[in-house]
């Protein structure tokens, strides 16, 4: 079996405007990839909650390492507050955990959220305290670098990101789950596609409830404040991501 070791990273909760962004880098021996296909492993919004679930500790099972951040909406509102994008703010992050992994892996595939995906690749090398190599990317020294591919969809191209797609939805979903139980109140998915999120919000945009949980500078927030449902609903399309 190869040692050689690959890592996969992606995140939830991009588009939401209630609960954290989840970010996640799986890294697995090159020797036991294929497994994750073998046991079911894809894009985690191609799956349902129970099969993610089963998958959860079969990939903790499989993986030599996996990290998980959770971005608070405290963490999300203070970075949009001080200008700094939800991109840098996922490279910020992902750069960490790819610096916490105990064993070097020889690649790391991210799922790119940037228009040119190869910047996001640049960003998380800014970030990182490792030796990073961006594919695609001319001027770089290569010597005992890890190589960093960066794409958009990722996740529904290599397993192993899409393993950390779905570590990430899954600790995501405990987290929405665990702001239901504590506030008494059924907030749906937390995306604003969601009837049942936007119903939510508005009922306690004047008590306050929900406030620790939203993200205060979000324009779809101002949007679900000033529209009327049907007319919010009818407007909303889901942000890239959404469902991550």
């Amino acid at each position: 079996m190869s040692h050689i070791l690959i890592a996969g990273g992606d995140e939830a909760g991009r588009g939401a405007v209630i609960g954290p962004i989840v970010v996640s880098v799986v890294s697995i021996s090159k020797g036991r990839e294929s497994r994750l296909s073998r046991i079911g492993v894809r894009d985690s919004k191609m799956l349902t909650r129970r099969m993610r679930n089963y998958l959860f500790d079969e990939i903790y099972s499989a993986a030599e390492e996996v990290k998980v951040y959770k971005i608070s909406t405290s963490e999300i509102n203070e970075s949009m507050k001080n200008k700094i994008s939800i991109n840098e703010l996922e490279a910020i992050n992902f750069a960490r955990l790819i610096d916490s992994l105990k064993k070097e892996p020889r690649k790391v595939f991210l799922d790119s959220p940037d228009v040119i995906s190869e910047r996001f690749g640049l960003r998380v090398r800014l970030f990182s305290k490792k030796q990073l190599l961006v594919a695609g990317m001319r001027r770089q020294t290569a010597a005992n670098s890890i190589r960093v591919i960066a794409e958009h969809k990722a996740d529904a191209r290599y397993p192993i990101v899409s393993s950390a797609s779905i570590i990430a939805k899954v600790v995501r979903d405990g987290e929405i789950a665990r702001i239901r139980k504590r506030e008494n109140i059924e907030i749906g998915s937390g995306y604003p596609s969601d009837r049942t999120t936007v119903e939510a919000i508005r009922r306690s945009l004047g008590s306050g409830k929900l406030s620790p949980y939203l993200r205060e500078h979000w324009k779809t927030l101002k949007t679900i404040r000033q529209l009327k449902m049907d007319d919010f609903l009818g407007e909303a399309k889901p942000a890239p991501g959404a469902y991550g």
